[in-house]
């Protein structure tokens, strides 16, 4: 066992360089113009930036004002007693809510959650493996499905929560099974 981590340890160092080295390589071996291909992409990149960055900001500010005004911890309050009956700590709650809005409002959970119970909490593994395995689905439908001039989300909103459920709920009965 300690050959094999050893082993891994040794290729994780050259993977990261490989990539760097090993793409351009190819590419130059295919006889693409790696350069001007690489520079063609950035252009694309900062468009669709540019075009993302009023989605952004208008998703960004409805969290905000969701926060402040208290609607979050009312929504919270709302939630308590059902998931407590189903077995859902109540601590973890605000990551519920706010991970399908925002990753970095969902981080800033995780942070002040590692600074009030510490970060070999159960409460902790339950957030931060929630953080891991779900999304933040209306966040991803503002900006991409809006980036691309999207008016009907169909089925997309629906299954990003649906999945997002499954996920938290998972989150908390498997780290409970594997760390209580």
């Amino acid at each position: 066992m300690d050959t094999l981590r050893t082993v891994l340890e040794v290729l994780s160092a050259f993977v990261l360089p490989a990539l760097i080295v090993g793409f351009p390589l190819y590419g130059l071996l295919k006889k693409v113009p790696v350069y001007e291909e690489f520079v063609e992409g950035a252009k694309d990149g900062f468009k669709v930036a540019v075009t993302i960055i009023p989605y952004l900001v208008a998703i960004l500010f409805a969290i905000g004002m969701f926060r402040a005004s208290g609607a979050m911890d009312f929504m919270v309050e709302g939630l308590r007693p059902m998931l407590s009956w189903i077995g859902v700590p109540p601590e973890v709650l605000p990551m519920m809510v706010i991970r399908p809005l925002t990753g970095s409002g969902s981080a800033a959970i995780v942070l002040d959650m590692i600074n009030q119970f510490g970060e070999d909490s159960i409460l902790v593994k339950m957030v931060a493996t929630m953080f891991g395995s779900t999304e933040t689905t209306f966040y991803v439908i503002a900006v991409y499905f809006g980036a691309v001039n999207i008016k009907k989300t169909r089925h997309a909103v629906p299954a990003g929560l649906i999945a997002d459920v499954v996920a938290m709920l998972l989150s908390v009965f498997v780290v409970r099974w594997l760390f209580a």
